[in-house]
């Protein structure tokens, strides 16, 4: 995944949360086969398989389905404090996300600089990622649903983020190759083709990010929330006293 794209799935995975491969995802250890979106009115957790498909809950109540899930006093006061505290903890998984971009943006400006870009790419370069950074707060603060950062759309997404910004700096590296391949200088012309060609590395992308493990304390800091939230819909049962098994904690990790 693209470094500063993979930030577009971290609030979600952290307030669903939803199964992600990436660590800071997966620093509270909670996964669901779930989907999220968030209406005004209600959450709804949706997969293809298996059944139950969609589970709507609302003001104490929930419905798995379409069928109306058996309640009593005690599940709709967990249903109502799930529902309100999820819904608590959506701007503040929203917030490191966006902490994370910022953290991105200042560690592509330092991987470019070392890069020995010319001043007009540089200061190119810095004018995209400010513009994307701001875009991408944007999608944050106004997406409802972990269907914006996953599949075709995630992948679009993130294909535009490389081709508006990977081009540039290969251009100016390539650039500067050519001028001292021309000049007679040809290993210095193999190490601007070889700085161009490491653009994709995985070895950029793990260094990019190492910078997020920064976020790690405050993505901590939910944990307990997150434990909440567990525990809260463990307590709701089906027609079959099965529990409300929205997502999982492993607790062995």
């Amino acid at each position: 995944m693209p470094p500063i794209a993979l930030l577009a799935s971290t609030w979600f995975a952290l307030a669903s949360p939803v199964v992600h491969s990436d660590d800071l995802a997966n620093v509270c250890h909670a996964s669901s086969s779930y989907d999220l979106t968030v209406a005004s009115n209600a959450l709804i957790f949706d997969r293809a398989n298996p059944a139950p498909r969609r589970i709507e809950l609302h003001g104490g109540s929930a419905s798995l389905d379409g069928v109306a899930l058996p309640s009593n006093a005690e599940a709709a006061d967990r249903l109502v404090l799930f529902e309100q505290d999820l819904r608590a903890l959506l701007p503040k998984a929203k917030a490191i996300a966006a902490n994370g971009v910022d953290l991105l943006v200042r560690a592509m400006h330092a991987e470019a600089t070392s890069l020995g870009l010319g001043a007009q790419t540089q200061a190119q370069l810095d004018a995209r990622l400010a513009a994307r950074a701001s875009e991408i707060k944007r999608r944050f603060a106004s997406s409802t649903s972990t269907h914006d950062w996953q599949g075709d759309a995630f992948d679009r997404y993130a294909a535009e983020i490389s081709a508006d910004i990977v081009p540039l700096v290969a251009a100016d590296l390539g650039a500067q190759a050519l001028d001292a391949a021309v000049s007679g200088d040809l290993d210095g012309a193999a190490s601007l083709r070889d700085r161009a060609a490491a653009l994709d590395s995985d070895e950029l992308s793990a260094r990019l990010q190492g910078h997020l493990q920064a976020l790690r304390p405050q993505i901590q800091a939910l944990c307990p929330s997150i434990q909440r939230l567990y525990e809260l819909q463990r307590g709701v049962r089906d027609a079959k006293g099965r529990p409300l098994d929205l997502f999982e904690i492993d607790a062995a990790r």
